[in-house]
């Protein structure tokens, strides 16, 4: 009989045989904090025009280059609790004003570093916490005070190329200009009078080949297929959309037929071939000339399709359909009915061209408000282009939070001296304990500036005392230049490096609460996970004799 082992008195005794508990400062904050440096440690180096690359092979093996905090994360799927919760507090960023994502994890890494120098001398959590919560509430009060300008018109080409550059640079430095002016052109297009923006109504399509140059804006919506017929370009086009097959529909039950003669087997098939053609002289007759189906197209129909000179187009996706009905204003239809001209889609041009070796089907407004924009992105690689539609990405969602807010803050780590500045003299107001953390919240905003200066090869400590020595002067817009080789600065707002505030706004708040709510945990107790023991990995015919 197996001997019983008794389990060690405490906490370990309550829980199940293979859980794991931490707790205290040594063994739970620390072990945290240590996770959440290593993470943001890893995406630092990615952060601005010059930061590296990272090579991400997700559990799928599907090969990610790419220095977009946001992707390496959501591909990466990190394990650990504490660091988790930074990861979310970047999700959130994503989803709320779309970029950022980077700053909210060196930040939140930052002030987390600078915690455990104050924990390790003495002052307890929740003074830290304390003293954080103050400084964030401050920083935010100030933050309004950092606006340098703020965007006049968004319907103008030229004033929200500008605006998205900034966004731009940090993915794709070198090609900014040029992918800047193909967003701001996608953007303004679909921008209602109303100011209400989706982001989803400016499409990516890839195509491999060519440069970057060779990239373009349509109006409209391009889509890598071929048209099934004959026919490849309509003029004005009148369009039907049927969500089901191009094919004369079969009866649910079955039937047995008796055929006695050859007149009869003729007639049979004749009868289908009548109602076939019926139904697509119906659609003809009903004044449409392109047919655009979710399903398979049968070869009669297709010949029928052609003898009445119909285009027709095939799109596999329901949610290509959707878009392409909102695009055309069309109705999808759920069966091969004839349209009324309130289902139909009107758009100036449906043509088939050729896109590098790629064949392409092309719905074209030439009006300038269409409701869809596509920008067509060239490419020599597949990652290549993964990357320059990231950067598409956060210029149009520069845009859309631009749209809710319009005013501009200096880029370029000029805001966080400007913030560090302020708080620290704030700090030094403050009589308890919590002055302390205060001043290494202030501390914490070094971190961006200094990530810049570093992965660009610049003396970090040299260029941040010339930011501070240029922001006690008042010169409130100072930043660091990128371009230069030394550690020099210059004026954000002259140069045209300017972020949305909001961007700032929400990453000061989501980096600080994720920062606050890691530091709350003293203990961490880890059930033992679920499931039975997992088949071996190394060998996929284990179960086949040798």
């Amino acid at each position: 009989m197996a001997l019983h082992v008794p389990k060690a008195p405490g906490f370990a005794q309550m829980l199940k045989d293979g859980a794991k508990h931490y707790s205290g400062l040594e063994e739970a904050v620390f072990r945290n904090i240590r996770a959440c440096k290593e993470l943001s440690q890893t995406t630092r180096t990615a952060y601005g025009p010059n930061g590296m690359n990272k090579m991400v092979i997700n559990h799928l093996e599907k090969l990610f280059v790419t220095n977009d905090a946001a992707t390496i994360l959501r591909e990466l799927e990190v394990q650990h609790p504490a660091a988790k919760m930074i990861v979310m507090a970047s999700h959130m960023q994503e989803q709320e004003v779309g970029d950022g994502t980077n700053f909210v994890l060196v930040f939140a890494g930052a002030l987390l570093e600078l915690a455990e120098e104050l924990l390790r001398m003495g002052l307890s959590v929740s003074e830290v916490i304390e003293g954080y919560e103050m400084a964030c509430k401050k920083a935010l009060d100030i933050l309004p005070d950092c606006v340098c300008s703020s965007a006049n018109n968004l319907h103008d080409v030229k004033e929200a190329t500008s605006l998205i550059r900034t966004a731009v640079i940090s993915k794709q430095y070198g090609n900014e200009d040029f992918l800047a002016n193909l967003i701001a052109q996608a953007c303004v297009s679909i921008f209602p009078e109303s100011g209400n923006f989706n982001v989803d109504n400016v499409r990516v399509c890839k195509i491999l080949g060519c440069g970057v140059t060779a990239s373009s804006m349509l109006h409209g919506m391009v889509f890598k297929k071929e048209a099934e017929g004959d026919v490849t370009s309509v003029k004005d086009a009148k369009i039907a959309v049927y969500s089901c097959p191009f094919d004369c529909t079969v009866t649910e039950t079955k039937g047995t037929v008796l055929i006695n003669n050859a007149q009869e087997l003729m007639d049979f098939s004749k009868g289908e071939e009548d109602m076939m053609e019926a139904q697509v002289k119906a659609i003809k007759e009903a004044g449409a000339n392109v047919v655009v189906t979710g399903g398979k197209v049968a070869d009669m129909a297709l010949h029928y399709a052609n003898k009445y000179q119909l285009m027709v187009v095939r799109l596999n996706s329901k949610w290509d359909l959707r878009r392409l009905c909102k695009t055309v204003g069309a109705i999808a239809l759920p069966r091969m009915t004839a349209p009324t001209p309130e289902e139909m889609g009107h758009c100036d041009s449906v043509y088939l061209t050729e896109v590098g070796d790629t064949q392409v089907v092309i719905f074209k407004h030439e009006k300038e408000d269409g409701a869809i924009s596509t920008v067509v992105i060239r490419g020599s690689t597949d990652n290549l282009m993964d990357d320059i539609e990231r950067a598409v990405d956060d210029g149009v969602n520069t845009f859309k939070v631009l749209v809710r807010d319009k005013r501009l803050i200096p880029g370029a780590g000029a805001t966080e001296i400007e913030l560090a500045k302020k708080l620290t003299s704030y700090g030094e107001s403050c009589p308890g304990l919590e002055q302390y953390a205060i001043k290494k919240f202030a501390e914490a905003f070094e971190a961006i500036p200094r990530a810049l200066a570093e992965n660009s090869g610049v003396k970090a400590s040299e260029l941040i005392s010339k930011m501070y020595s240029a922001h006690h002067e008042g010169n409130k817009n100072m930043g660091f230049d990128i371009e230069a080789d030394a550690p020099v600065v210059k004026d954000m707002l002259e140069a045209g490096i300017m972020e949305p505030y909001l961007v700032k706004h929400w990453g000061i708040k989501l980096a600080t609460n994720a920062a606050i709510t890691v530091l709350r945990v003293d203990q961490i107790i880890m059930a033992k996970p679920a499931g039975g023991p997992k088949p071996p990995q190394g060998r996929k015919d284990f179960d086949e004799d040798d």
